[in-house]
């Protein structure tokens, strides 16, 4: 068991590939170049007080990504928005829970991540192996712009882009929120899209792959980094080229690029996202930030924690 000053000091095993810079300078530069062919329709959804769209939009390698986008009916002047990412493997999910924010006075948007459970396609193709995940999917390609993740993140950022271009918007006032994968979807997304104000996080996935492996016990989906090592490197010949490729989407490394204020959540006893791998990305941060820590807690809903978000958000600066 590591002791809790040794957490808060530890910055993860991880590397961080000599051009990561470079690399998401150039991924930057490659979907400011993309037409994003934003479209919009009224969803199906009637909800009194508020304004429900399916908003579909281009991301890198051509790729339609799906979000819903929801807004309060009656509009006076600008208001803040809160981006909204999901879980591992899922969907933005039900209209539902994206209304207490309308009603709190923001503007909602929520992306459904390409080529998992929502309406957002994948349409890139890979060489090698993608075993069950999305998050080694692209590991095999010679070529680290294949990742999967790296498409993810750069979609995110476009959905971030739309959203402080959105005319009732208050550019200034744009959040991203997200626990698990989505925790680390709303980091990457204020890592690559410097006008994100805020970020609040749960429990933030894909953090320090390495560790994760040497940790041992994990369950959920870093199974499938054990799984892909038993089936495809059993000896581990080329852990270090590998733990290096998956250096460029650890979010640990993402985190040196946040500039925005973070609000963050860990349960000390999460078996799905080790603690240690989030405190790695927490210690990475070099902005202003904020820590919860939930000792007897693991990844699972955090008493209290929806209420210290909506309060982080409703403070204006």
């Amino acid at each position: 068991m590591i002791s809790i000053s040794e957490l808060e000091k530890y910055k993860g095993t991880t590397p961080m590939p000599d051009d990561f810079d470079e690399y998401w300078d150039r991924a930057l530069m490659e979907m400011n170049s993309t037409e994003m062919n934003v479209s919009m329709t009224e969803a199906d959804l009637r909800c009194p007080n508020t304004k429900c769209f399916d908003l579909y939009y281009t991301g890198v390698g051509g790729s339609r990504v799906y979000a819903k986008y929801l807004r309060p009916e009656k509009v006076n002047g600008k208001i803040p928005a809160v981006i909204m990412f999901h879980g591992y493997s899922d969907s933005s999910g039900d209209w539902f829970d994206k209304l207490s924010f309308v009603q709190a006075g923001f503007a909602v948007f929520a992306m459904d991540c390409r080529g998992q459970g929502g309406k957002s396609e994948d349409t890139g193709s890979v060489k090698g192996t993608t075993l069950n995940g999305h998050f080694i999917r692209g590991l095999e390609d010679e070529n680290p712009d294949k990742l999967l993740f790296r498409n993810i993140y750069l979609d995110t950022a476009e959905l971030a882009k739309i959203a402080i271009n959105t005319d009732i918007v208050d550019e200034t006032q744009v959040y991203v929120n997200g626990g698990s994968q989505g925790g680390a979807l709303a980091l990457a997304c204020a890592a690559l899209e410097p006008k994100i104000k805020k970020a609040a996080v749960m429990y933030p996935f894909l953090s320090d792959f390495q560790k994760v492996l040497e940790t041992g016990g994990t369950r959920g989906a870093y199974v499938e980094l054990k799984e892909y090592f038993r089936d495809f490197d059993p000896r581990h010949e080329r852990e270090s080229w590998i733990f290096n490729k998956l250096g460029y989407i650890d979010i640990k490394n993402l985190a040196q690029r946040v500039k925005s204020e973070v609000l963050m959540f860990t349960g000390l006893i999460d078996d799905s996202c080790p603690a240690v791998t989030q405190y790695a990305v927490y210690n990475n941060l070099n902005c202003k930030k904020r820590h919860i820590i939930y000792p007897e807690y693991g990844h699972e809903f955090l008493r209290g924690a929806a209420d210290m978000v909506l309060k982080f958000f409703l403070e204006v600066q």
